[in-house]
């Protein structure tokens, strides 16, 4: 706790929520389970506020100040800081979050345009990831997921906001679904541009959307083999016309999955180029054996029962 902050009792009616708190979303069943919690043990972690004339305004916990005004609690506990910037204030409650639970990525993401802006206005240049991570707390692969999120039309955002009013365990369009499917359509759209020129893209997303809740795609990671199937052509010898025609029977409005075009198309390319790469560590490592190694019999033994698979492979 800062030097300059004051614990105390503070009347619970006359707090205030915090205006810029990314928050969105309060899921009932955790507001019950907290409910019951703070009517057994009371608050076991003091709220944190700022004075804003003869009101408080949260910077952490709203969720418990929510539970003691339901329980008509008249006081609750807390930390009493100095009034703070616009740019602390967001910086404060992103780290507090960074430290204790963490929110859903949707919560992060719609603050964090605000965060990049202020720290523009402050230091008068684009922060980078690393930047961003020192000011907020936040890992530099959850800035790029946030990326993700901050980029989607106004349209899927509604739809990822709709999910998560929803118990955890019955959301299915999820943050990841979205964040998988857009960055399989960023590969698309940088390598093979001309495939989505042919379709809006919204009506590929849609199409996918609609598979992936009929169980056609059965796995968020299936987007994954989108962009494999993407970038087959400049990997292998496979013809660049192939691939557009199985992209385009993945975006199509038909009952054939991910998994099922991929397994069907470059599979096996990728499953040979996986098989020499462990071919080629296996033999680095067995030409880096040292004396002692070359004597170990489990070592020995293992290497005989190699020569044997290889030598029935060469004779078959």
């Amino acid at each position: 706790m800062d030097k300059n902050s004051v614990l105390k009792n503070i009347p619970v009616d006359q707090i205030k929520p915090n205006p810029v708190n990314p928050r969105f979303v309060f899921r009932q069943e955790e507001m019950d389970s907290l409910l019951v919690s703070i009517k057994k043990n009371g608050i076991q972690v003091p709220i944190s506020v700022y004075k804003d004339g003869n009101n408080y305004v949260l910077i952490d916990g709203e969720r418990r100040w929510r539970t003691c005004l339901k329980l008509n609690f008249e006081e609750i506990p807390a930390i009493i800081q100095k009034k703070p910037t616009d740019l602390e204030n967001l910086l404060m409650m992103f780290n507090i979050h960074a430290l204790r639970e963490q929110w859903d990525l949707f919560t992060i993401a719609n603050k964090l345009t605000d965060i990049i802006k202020l720290l523009v206005d402050r230091n008068g240049y684009y922060p980078t990831e690393s930047q961003i991570n020192e000011e907020t707390g936040l890992t530099r692969s959850t800035i790029r997921r946030c990326k993700v999120i901050i980029d989607l039309p106004d349209k899927y955002k509604g739809i990822v906001l709709e999910e998560l009013k929803k118990p955890k365990a019955k959301q299915k369009l999820t943050e990841d679904f979205f964040i998988e499917m857009e960055t399989s359509l960023k590969r698309v759209r940088n390598t093979i541009p001309e495939l989505l020129l042919l379709n809006s893209i919204d009506k590929t997303r849609d199409t996918l959307i609609k598979k992936y809740q009929t169980g056609i795609i059965k796995n968020v990671l299936d987007f994954r083999k989108i962009a494999k199937l993407t970038t087959a052509p400049k990997k292998f010898d496979y013809p660049k016309s192939q691939a557009i025609k199985a992209l385009t029977r993945i975006f199509s409005d038909n009952n054939e999955g991910i998994d099922d075009i991929f397994n069907s198309t470059v599979s096996n390319l990728y499953m040979d180029r996986k098989l020499l790469s462990n071919f080629t560590s296996v033999l680095s490592h067995i030409e880096a054996l040292d004396d002692d190694e070359k004597d170990d019999e489990q070592i020995v033994a293992a290497l005989k029962e190699i020569r044997r698979a290889i030598d029935n492979f060469l004779k078959g």
